[in-house]
């Protein structure tokens, strides 16, 4: 414990030591203007900042957990896991697997409350009004700015009552960019269930000698040296040459199966350096550059690409092969090797935190097949919206095109987006838990790694959007009475996209400082 706290001390005094001009103008722009309004309460900056950034993490965790079990698909263990990274670098994938060298460490929140000496139990609901300002007059300042364009609507929900508190425009369909991957993480996870997993295996066609490598859909396949969990395409290739070699097989053609997709593989916004072409073969998403996360350049085909890593895996290891071409695996094909995916609940987390295009594409596709529907751009869209139907969410003014958000056509509500994290909350859907430990962490992971440095990091977690013309955040905030509270903040025909994402970033934090009625 006291190497945790001594760990976590030095983050929250950076916190502290910055908040405060960001608080004091915060603090200043809402203001009552009136003196028939409510006097706000007076709230010290290092008590704010100190105490939220410890609390506000430990109860985020804590009421989820008071929410529901955790399932047997990792999840119990994905915050504990936080306190052994304090042993090594990561962190900025949630301790899972893929996480890079050298990234800064996220804090576990239970052990980090525990290390300072608090306590991890929930908060209960909300209770009466508490003599804090009214949360219109706390978000206007933020929500009306012209940084958010011509068109914006809100919603603030308290996430454990599911009692609205605030909305402006919450019913108004606006496009969500990449907060769509909230909508497709509780879609996989309510069709798919939080433990699946995604197969590839490389099959043997009887008296042909024809090696087939078929895909499964599974967006983290790899094939570089260190899988550090995820699927290896070099673990497949050493189980086939064995197999192979058992058979006294030592040559082979060599053929790839993507039939488990149908339709374009192209993304409608084309070729594009934030998607591959979307395939059920692909190894590291087709990236060119060895990077893991973020834009980059990616080969034209990533099936024919993973098929040549495959064949040169087997070549290394002594089993001669052809190059290789597309086919189909028949029934009668023996499976050789086989490697699957983390669970399900891991793609989801890697996906909300690194806001993962392709990864939010190929669980779209799953949630078609799951849902019997074809694994197109459209079956995706359809099964989407089915199952957060099925789920009795509202879907007015909805419209799904893809599962990632890049479409511009996409229209959300922030009734809707609230309505999901509510959702993944509710005691009686325990698998979709991981939507709420994939949003990155204020200040600490993923896609909210640089942002809230001076603010309100550690409290907000929050999965981002941002296209041309529009910025979006949504995600849950512990406010100063210790409500954990679940907001959307969508904004269309912004002008200056850091601005308005700033203003975005604003609001939440005036949020994260507020005590309100």
């Amino acid at each position: 414990m006291v190497r945790i706290a001594n760990a976590v001390r030095p983050r929250l005094a950076r916190a502290v030591t910055a908040a405060g001009p960001r608080i004091a103008r915060l603090a200043k722009a809402v203001r009552p203007r009136s003196s028939h309004l409510p006097r706000p309460r007076t709230v010290r900056t290092w008590q704010y900042t100190a105490g939220a950034a410890t609390a506000g993490l430990a109860l985020a965790a804590g009421v989820v957990t008071v929410a529901g079990p955790w399932d047997a698909n990792g999840q119990r263990t994905a915050e504990g896991d936080r306190a052994a990274a304090l042993e090594r670098s990561g962190g900025a994938d949630h301790g899972r697997p893929g996480t890079e060298a050298g990234a800064r460490p996220a804090p576990s929140a239970p052990p980090v409350l525990t290390g300072l000496g608090g306590v991890t139990s929930a908060v209960g609901p909300r209770k009466g009004a508490g003599g804090g300002q009214a949360l219109p007059d706390v978000l206007a300042p933020f929500l009306d700015a012209s940084a958010l364009g011509d068109g914006h609507a809100a919603a603030v929900v308290d996430l454990t009552t599911g009692e609205r508190l605030y909305g402006t425009g919450a019913g108004q369909a606006l496009t969500p960019a990449s907060t769509t991957k909230i909508a497709t993480a509780v879609a996989a996870l309510s069709a798919l269930g939080a433990d699946h997993r995604l197969t590839t295996r490389a099959a043997l066609e009887p008296d042909t000698g024809e090696v087939v490598l078929v895909g499964g859909g599974d967006p983290t396949l790899t094939a570089r040296k260190g899988a550090d969990g995820w699927a290896s395409l070099r673990t497949l290739a050493a189980g086939t040459v064995k197999a192979l070699r058992a058979r006294d097989v030592h040559e082979v053609t060599l053929s790839y199966d993507t039939t488990l997709y149908a339709g374009t593989a192209q993304h409608p916004i084309g070729v594009n350096e934030n998607i591959a072409p979307v395939t059920a073969l692909t190894a590291d998403e087709g990236r060119t550059d060895g990077s893991a996360k973020g834009p980059a350049v990616r080969v034209d085909d990533p099936a024919r690409d993973a098929a040549a890593k495959f064949a040169a895996l087997l070549e290394d290891a002594g089993v001669k092969t052809t190059a290789p071409g597309p086919s189909k695996a028949t029934t009668r094909a023996e499976t050789l090797a086989t490697v699957s995916s983390p669970p399900l609940s891991a793609l989801v987390e890697r996906m909300l935190t690194n806001s993962d295009n392709d990864i939010a594409e190929a669980l779209a596709r799953q949630t078609a097949l799951a849902s019997g529907e074809p694994a197109t751009f459209e079956g995706g869209a359809r099964a989407i919206a089915t199952q957060l139907r099925k789920l009795g969410l509202p879907l007015s003014g909805a419209s799904f095109h893809d599962g990632s958000g890049l479409d511009r056509d996409d229209r959300l509500t922030a009734d809707l987006l609230t309505a999901l994290l509510v959702k993944a909350a509710d005691p009686g859907h325990p698998g979709l838990r991981p939507v709420l430990t994939g949003l990155p962490v204020a200040g600490f992971t993923g896609t909210l790694t640089d942002r809230y440095t001076d603010g309100a990091a550690g409290v907000v977690r929050a999965k981002t959007g941002t296209l041309t013309g529009v910025n979006t955040l949504a995600g849950t905030v512990v406010d100063t009475d210790g409500h954990l509270l679940a907001f959307a903040f969508l904004a269309s025909g912004t002008t200056d996209a850091q601005q308005a994402q700033s203003t975005l970033d604003d609001a939440a934090t005036a949020l994260a400082a507020c005590g309100c009625d």
